[in-house]
């Protein structure tokens, strides 16, 4: 580190807004007797946005890989400060009103959001779908989800202490990398808080980059894939629950409601619908544990205590003995037809009989299968799972001299 702060702007085409985004954030940094730089990550620019930024002082690096996330990350990376401040170069933020931020990071904040709906929104700033309905939304499923003390998890004004920017390996490379920086240091236990901050109208006289169904719709995919409870567990459970118990009540006889008659078609239903419910589960535990191996979430103590109670011996033994039972339905079944000379099953026993059997014939094979494959994912190896460092996926920025 050679300075204080860096404070960091990516930049794709901004020729229009760059140079006054620049100066702000210099004259905060002198007025304030800071030391630091203004560093502009420029992310493939077909104008002279670089050229236009290198002229009033900034620091300028190429990051060839494209997306608002790439240049994040490769900005960060490029950063001499021991803090980073990020935001928009179009405008839209006050570069000269950094202080709550700064001062969060010297208090010993890891990572500081900005959240506009505190510090207000400018007419026109921000699209009324965004404001009342997407932002809003996303900013709830991610402190639903994580436990987030977020109430605007895109905002585009945050700061983050340098070395945790480097702790979180962060992988997004489009705009869900805003809601990764967030989920990430909230799974890693760093110290996260928020300060008010304004939005403005943006500067540019063309449309932004930010798509509003496409980058929503890639934020709520990140949110959800980052969450095997919510995605596939809690759903799972619900569908699991209902077939079994709706399917255990029909196993015993019809059911009358008014003159609608459910029988062995709706127990086929149930047991289907149980069966859906339980290997999403199993994907829950799966995912889970595939990702804590991989560094993309924390290990959980739940998963390594489902492996140490039930390992793989265990879970054999116990799909084989569910095989042998549903096996054994099947053999009595088969017994029962053949008294009815092999005819038309129209005996509602033999029927409920052969649902149980293949559901408990199923289910011990799905145990067994996806028992066999958390085994592979090693848990119980003693390998460290937590943050592993996936292979960075793009080149490192470089910074680009002056045009010769």
């Amino acid at each position: 580190m050679s300075c204080e702060l860096t404070i960091l702007l990516p930049c794709l085409n901004e020729a229009e807004t760059i140079q006054s985004c620049v100066l702000e954030a210099s004259d905060f940094l002198s007025s304030r007797g800071i030391d630091g730089e203004v560093l502009v990550a420029d992310n493939g620019s077909s104008d002279d946005s670089a050229d236009l930024a290198r002229a009033v002082g900034a620091r300028v690096v190429v990051v060839p890989l494209r997306g608002y996330g790439a240049a994040l990350i490769g900005g960060m990376e490029a950063a001499r400060g021991r803090y980073i401040i990020m935001g928009d170069a179009d405008q839209s933020y006050d570069l000269s009103a950094l202080d709550p931020f700064l001062e969060a990071l010297r208090s010993g904040a890891d990572l500081v959001i900005g959240n506009r709906f505190r510090g207000g929104i400018e007419p026109g700033a921000m699209p009324p779908l965004h404001r009342y309905v997407g932002n809003p939304l996303l900013s709830f499923i991610g402190r639903l989800f994580f436990g987030a003390p977020v109430g605007d998890f895109h905002c585009g004004l945050r700061g983050i202490n340098a070395e945790t920017a480097r702790q979180l390996h962060l992988q997004s490379l489009g705009m869900e990398c805003a809601s990764e920086m967030v989920v990430r240091a909230v799974l890693a236990g760093h110290v996260v808080v928020e300060v008010p901050t304004t939005l403005r109208p943006d500067g540019r006289s063309r449309a932004p980059h930010l798509r509003t169904f496409r980058d929503g719709w890639r934020h709520l995919r990140f949110l959800l894939l980052y969450s095997p409870r919510w995605l596939l567990l809690y759903p799972g459970a619900g569908l699991f629950l209902i077939g079994l118990v709706a399917g255990a009540r029909l196993v015993v006889g019809a059911v009358e409601i008014g003159s609608v008659t459910f029988d062995v078609i709706s127990l086929l239903v149930c047991a289907g619908v149980a069966l859906i419910g339980y290997e999403s589960m199993w994907f829950a535990v799966l995912s889970k544990a595939f990702a804590s191996r991989e560094g993309l979430l924390p290990a959980d103590v739940h998963v390594a205590s489902l492996v140490q109670k039930f390992p793989l011996e265990r879970a054999l033994l116990l799909s084989l003995l569910g095989v042998v039972a549903g096996a054994a339905g099947l053999i009595v079944a088969f017994v029962w037809w053949r008294n009815l000379n092999f005819g038309p099953i129209e005996s509602p026993r033999v029927m409920r009989l052969a649902i149980l059997s293949v559901f408990t014939v199923v289910g011990a094979m799905l145990t067994a299968f996806s028992s066999v494959f958390l085994s592979l994912l090693g848990l119980r190896s003693g390998r460290e799972t937590a943050y592993q460092v996936p292979a960075r996926t793009f080149r490192a920025p470089h910074e680009d001299g002056p045009a010769s």
